[in-house]
């Protein structure tokens, strides 16, 4: 009896430390992975080989450099901002000591329950950094003198409607848009595609690009107690956009696309602008990158 138990006692000594060891190996247990946080934050930058809106160089057919931030919130809320170099202000001469054009803007976005429709409203604010250039002239509105200018910082609200790839969207001007006297409740309606491209391999993430809009001007400048014009009929234009863009898995995207507009020399063309007119048609390649 007595030996037994020595001997349960030395088989036990040399059991122990086994044990021991195998408890010092076995993995801790995994901490617990942190919630995702409820919004994101990302950064934009690219290289254009001209800045185009609306259908109109901003940039006389110069290259652009442009770049943004984007905070959005799985509520759907979004605040964002944006800029680009521009010369249409300083090439109009009725602005100077400005190259910038600074977008700030916000909203809420969601879907219309569990479908693929969704919408999209906010206000976008156009900064110009610069101050107007006073000139006389012979009061007809070109050349030197143009009495129809005015601060081109312009507010806009915005509502859109999606499905899918589609969309269609109003920005309505709450403010004198783009330096027209007068013009507060002239509007810019828009139907956009971006069609993704059943294609695979080295052609995949392709997506085509269509744009048609058509900015429509209020208002009417007069001058002396005269009329001078009508925003309607001078400034008004459709334009439209044909482009591809195809995107990488480390968010960069290469395109490009086809601008034309119907935009009158007599709004758009060189009384105010170094460019013939700065909606003719034009061919746009640009790199950007989202990170």
């Amino acid at each position: 009896m007595r030996k037994s138990l020595l001997l349960a006692a030395v088989i036990g000594s040399f059991s122990l430390p086994a044990a021991v060891m195998a408890d010092d190996a076995a993995p801790a247990p995994a901490p617990a992975a942190a919630p995702a946080p409820p919004y994101t934050l990302t950064y934009n930058v690219g290289l254009y080989s001209q800045y185009v809106f609306r259908g109109l160089t901003q940039t006389a057919y110069l290259p652009a450099i442009q770049g943004g931030v984007d905070f959005s919130h799985t509520s759907g809320f979004y605040l964002g901002t944006w800029g680009s170099n521009i010369s249409w202000l300083s090439d109009s001469e009725n602005y100077k000591k400005t190259s910038l054009e600074w977008d700030i803007y916000g909203g809420f976005r969601n879907t219309f329950g569990k479908s693929d429709f969704g919408y999209d409203v906010g206000l976008l604010n156009y900064v110009y950094p610069g101050s107007i250039t006073q000139k006389k002239g012979d009061g007809s509105g070109f050349g030197n003198d143009n009495p129809g200018f005015d601060d081109p910082y312009t507010l806009e609200v915005y509502g859109a409607l999606t499905y899918k790839w589609a969309q269609a969207k109003v920005s309505y001007g709450l403010t004198n848009i783009f330096g027209v006297k007068n013009s507060d409740g002239s509007y810019y309606a828009e139907l956009n595609g971006n069609i993704p491209l059943p294609t695979t391999g080295m052609l995949g993430g392709l997506t085509a690009n269509l744009h048609v809009g058509r900015q429509e001007y209020d208002g009417k400048v007069h001058s002396g107690g005269a009329l001078l014009f009508d925003n309607r009929s001078l400034y008004s234009y459709t334009d439209w956009k044909i482009g591809l863009t195809k995107a990488f898995d480390n968010g960069v995207n290469l395109g490009g696309y086809f601008t034309d507009t119907n935009a009158k020399d007599s709004g758009y063309g060189n009384h105010y602008y170094k460019v013939d007119n700065i909606g003719n048609s034009t061919f746009t390649v640009f790199v950007q990158k989202t990170f």
